[in-house]
């Protein structure tokens, strides 16, 4: 009688709608235990909402799941349930009022496997906390915010107008040449050293960190961080990931062995050299500097200080093509404060116009589309819902950026966002592209001056022109971790 019912077709399709009803009330109660749980749609039994993931941006159908449910929602990626936190107003309130609940970085599969908690990217408790106040007080003492910095960033700018000049005015894609200089600015902090543009093993570590970067926002990843156990063992996206990270924390443990040789205490020349006397210091009883912590804290640097700050400058002269009035606007201001001078941080604040065009192609390009995924480490009443401790969170920092209440054009390229009817500089409360509350960017100092000293050296020395035939622009976001253009060709052409 058993063997008639599973082979009967009908009884066998009976079971399975009875199985998936069960499964679905299951959830349901799951859900409803605590009635002020945050709303959300229906999910699909086992996969939840990854149908909605869009394969070119991943979050953005999710994201827009809030103008139907609200700011604080529930979705669901694969079998784990997640609490979305979208806008200005909620995610201040998670990730200032609360800094300290929302302070824990969530499981993520890949980055687990691969970080194993060292480092300070994808660390918790104590570990990230003696990392990230490392971090902070290395690169503080190495230049972070300081005139030594800002001239090694004008002195990386001599070699990238050179670099630039080389083309003669003819089209050339831009990602390789701006992050060989973006890096070199890090490098010289990590390392005491610079690269030239076309070093091979420089070449490579670039190359190696934009594919990571790039097969980063794969969807399959989304898929493989939701059923690990499922996708661990087969070949995919992941494999690459893997191998390419292996490579480049070889070339990393190589370069600081090199270092360890060398090492003077009362010479210490870059942050690996300040890391390694740590940890002979701490080497009786110390856990925190060990070999794996500096490999992976340099990784997250390198990559982090590379990848975001060239990604918002290609977004930069992309937009400046686009428009050519505001360019000009941009190039009128430097020579009315600067002239032909080097440009230094102490012209932003008489250079309100460029300084608004920069703040919004940040919020424009939104590069950090969520943070990492939070789990609330105690209960947390937010926006009127009840979050018990260990519910994940996903933060949804582009929609700070587009928040309605606090840009007028949310959708569109308008400096006027951050400029008030006389002309003036304004702050925008909702302009958080660092994040905010305690894993906040750690080199967001760092990065204001390099995008602005970048930004206004090229400038002032080329005007961006889209190449001959080509009428118009491409906004759409190339496939990545970070949100940055598509790859595309520009003409910079010399104004002098």
């Amino acid at each position: 009688m058993i063997n008639m019912v599973f082979t009967d077709p009908v009884s066998i399709v009976l079971s399975i709608i009875l199985c998936l009803c069960l499964i679905r009330i299951i959830y349901d109660w799951d859900r409803n235990v605590n009635t002020n749980f945050p709303p959300g749609p229906m999910a699909v039994p086992f996969i939840g909402h990854l149908h909605l993931i869009n394969k070119n941006e991943p979050f953005k159908n999710i994201m827009e799941l809030s103008e139907k449910y609200g700011p604080v929602f529930t979705t669901q990626l694969g079998t784990k349930k997640y609490v979305v936190l979208c806008g200005y107003e909620t995610l201040k309130e998670a990730l200032v009022n609360y800094a300290d609940e929302f302070s824990w970085r969530s499981e993520i599969p890949i980055f687990d496997e691969i970080a194993k908690g060292h480092g300070v990217l994808f660390a918790n408790g104590e570990n990230w906390k003696v990392m990230r106040r490392f971090t902070l007080s290395t690169l503080r003492d190495f230049g972070m915010g300081k005139q030594y910095l800002e001239e090694k960033i004008n002195k990386e700018n001599d070699s990238l107008i050179q670099k630039i000049e080389s083309f003669s005015g003819q089209p050339f894609e831009n990602t390789m040449t701006m992050n060989a200089a973006v890096a070199n600015i890090i490098v010289s902090i990590l390392l005491d050293h610079r690269y030239d543009y076309e070093d091979p093993v420089f070449l490579r570590l670039m190359e190696i960190i934009h594919e990571i970067m790039k097969l980063l926002g794969h969807p399959m990843i989304i898929l493989y961080n939701a059923y690990p156990s499922l996708f661990r063992w087969i070949p995919g996206v992941h494999k690459t990931i893997k191998k390419n990270m292996n490579e480049y924390h070889n070339f990393i443990r190589e370069t600081f062995a090199i270092q360890r040789e060398q090492l003077d205490a009362n010479d210490q020349r870059n942050l690996i050299d300040v890391f390694l006397v740590k940890q002979e210091e701490e080497k009786l009883h110390g856990k925190y500097f060990s070999n794996e912590n500096l490999v992976h804290l340099v990784s997250d640097l390198f990559a982090a200080g590379m990848e975001t700050t060239s990604t918002t400058l290609r977004w930069g002269f992309l937009i400046m093509m686009k428009y050519s009035e505001i360019q000009k606007n941009v190039q009128n201001e430097i020579e009315k404060v600067i002239g032909s001078a080097q440009p230094q941080m102490k012209h932003r604040k008489k250079m309100p116009y460029t300084d608004a065009v920069i703040h919004e192609i940040q919020r424009f390009g939104s590069i950090a589309v969520i943070t990492s995924p939070r789990e609330i480490s105690h209960d947390v009443v937010l926006k009127g819902y009840f979050l018990p401790k260990g519910t994940n969170v996903l933060l949804m920092l582009a929609s700070a950026l587009k928040d309605k209440d606090y840009f007028e054009k949310p959708d569109e390229f308008y400096p006027q966002h951050f400029l008030d009817s006389e002309g003036n500089f304004v702050k925008n409360n909702a302009f958080i592209p660092f994040s905010a509350g305690r894993r906040a960017c750690v080199g967001e100092n760092f990065a204001k001056m390099e995008i602005f000293l970048f930004f206004t050296r090229l400038l002032q020395k080329f005007t961006f022109q889209l190449p001959p035939g080509v009428s118009d622009v491409d906004f759409s976001p190339a496939l990545g971790l970070t949100r940055g253009p598509k790859p595309y060709f520009m003409c910079a052409v010399p104004r002098f």
